[in-house]
């Protein structure tokens, strides 16, 4: 369990992160969507025990220990935004060394190296690997210890599909098992494949928080549906308001925004002001959309 209780950090005269309280339960993954600077990975820091709290804390666990004590560490693997390994290492060796550090048995190098898939490079040095292998690297350094605690600040930056699918694989599994994961991503494929919840954090505060049946319903709410007449959509318009009042008309065709349930009650209003329809279009509400308009400070 990762529990935020009024965390806030403050560097000098800027709040990086102001009074956010999130709770993320044993099994449950939670994605935290925020611009550039909103404050995503001082919370994952935070979490991991690399930064001390202004005021709040935050704890790991259960019973709950605070982030910063050295025994809550040992529940939690980390991995950060930006990667690096010495160069001169292979990715056998960097891997043997987070091993050892560890104290974990000697299979597990081989496990996570076959996750890593570095395309039998793992005896090369990690210098001459690319953006995509040190990514794979690092994550699978991060998945060593079978961690209880997950915390990855954009884990799939620079991966391949396959890379990407491999993760949702491994995480799936992590999850299964009753790990306890909270990621930040920009690539809202990943968030809508793996978290239960979506954390969005907007200038160091917690503006919205939804479940995955949440969310949903917010995106039903957001679709449009195009309905091609075969004549001036005008004349229908007035009827099509009357159940969806944001619709519009360009030519002789319909705009209707609205959740899916309604549409059947919409072509039903269009035969019956004497609409003939020759097309129609469906598109459901977007995450990426949805989140811009929590950033720009817009939602419904």
């Amino acid at each position: 369990m990762i529990t935020f209780d009024g965390f806030s950090k403050r560097f000098g005269d800027h709040d990086a992160v102001i009074d956010v309280t999130l709770q993320v339960a044993s099994g449950e993954a939670v994605a935290l969507l925020g611009p550039n600077g909103s404050g995503k990975t001082t919370s994952i820091k935070a979490a991991a025990g690399l930064i001390w709290p202004s005021a709040g804390a935050v704890r790991l666990g259960e019973p709950g220990l605070l982030a910063t004590n050295p025994a809550a560490r040992r529940v939690a693997s980390f991995l950060p935004q930006r990667v690096s390994f010495p160069d001169a290492l292979s990715g056998r060796e960097i891997v043997e060394f987070y091993r050892r550090l560890r104290g974990l048995d000697a299979s597990r190098s081989g496990e996570v190296l076959k996750f890593a898939s570095l395309n039998g490079s793992s005896s090369r040095a990690a210098g001459t690997y690319s953006g995509g292998m040190i990514q794979r690297l690092g994550l699978a350094v991060a998945m060593l210890p079978n961690a209880p605690v997950l915390l990855l600040d954009e884990p799939t930056a620079s991966l391949d599909p396959d890379g990407i699918a491999a993760f949702h694989r491994l995480l799936d599994e992590r999850r299964r098992t009753g790990a306890t994961v909270l990621f930040s991503s920009h690539q809202m494929g990943d968030v809508e494949r793996l978290a239960d919840r979506f954390a969005v954090l907007v200038g160091g505060r917690l503006v919205a928080l939804f479940s995955q049946r949440e969310l949903a319903a917010r995106l039903a709410d957001r679709g449009v549906m195009r309905v091609r007449l075969e004549q001036d959509a005008a004349g229908v318009l007035a009827r099509v308001r009357e159940i969806a009042p944001g619709a519009g008309a360009v030519s002789d065709e319909l705009i209707v925004p609205g959740p899916a349930r309604s549409r059947p009650e919409v072509l039903d209003a269009i035969r019956a002001a004497g609409g003939v329809i020759a097309g129609l279009t469906a598109e459901e509400g977007r995450l990426d959309r949805f989140y811009q308009e929590l950033v720009d400070g817009e939602p419904e």
